[in-house]
């Protein structure tokens, strides 16, 4: 029996070098989970986004004087775009691909600039702006971290 004692030992002490290790690598690397995490978060947010720029073109939110066919073309094409890329920008970011960090840039920028800009298509809100630039700030700064975290 005491073979089996010894063995015991032994998986023992590798689950906690495994263990040790695994926690090691985290704190290492604590900078890069933290990015991942936001990025999840923002990916939940771009497809409750995404959904709702679908629910406006189908017809799902609003009432008749809100319909889709009775908006501004300008308004048609915004809504549109947003409810396909912020969809396909969802996915990336899920997945913490560095395309799905551009798609989602180039979602948040767009609605900045929409909003900015072009006040008449959907109000010119600035409570929207800032919300975006935090988020565009977040970003920036986790990624910063995680890159400083990496080795070259």
């Amino acid at each position: 029996m005491p073979d089996t004692s010894s063995r015991e030992r032994a998986r023992n002490g590798a689950l906690w070098a495994a263990m040790t290790s695994e926690r090691i690598e985290r704190d290492e690397n604590v900078w890069t989970w933290r990015l991942v995490l936001f990025l999840r978060a923002m990916a939940v947010l771009s497809i409750l986004q995404g959904l709702y720029h679908w629910a406006q073109v189908t017809g799902f939110v609003g009432g008749e004087e809100e319909a889709f066919e009775s908006q501004p073309i300008a308004w048609q094409a915004a809504t549109v775009y947003f409810a396909v890329i912020e969809l396909v920008a969802a996915v990336g970011l899920w997945l913490a691909t560095p395309w799905g960090a551009v798609v989602w840039l180039t979602t948040v920028v767009s609605m900045a600039v929409i909003e900015l800009m072009f006040p008449g298509i959907y109000g010119g809100s600035l409570i929207v702006v800032g919300v975006e630039a935090v988020m565009l700030a977040a970003y920036l700064v986790l990624a910063w971290m995680a890159a400083r975290e990496r080795p070259p």
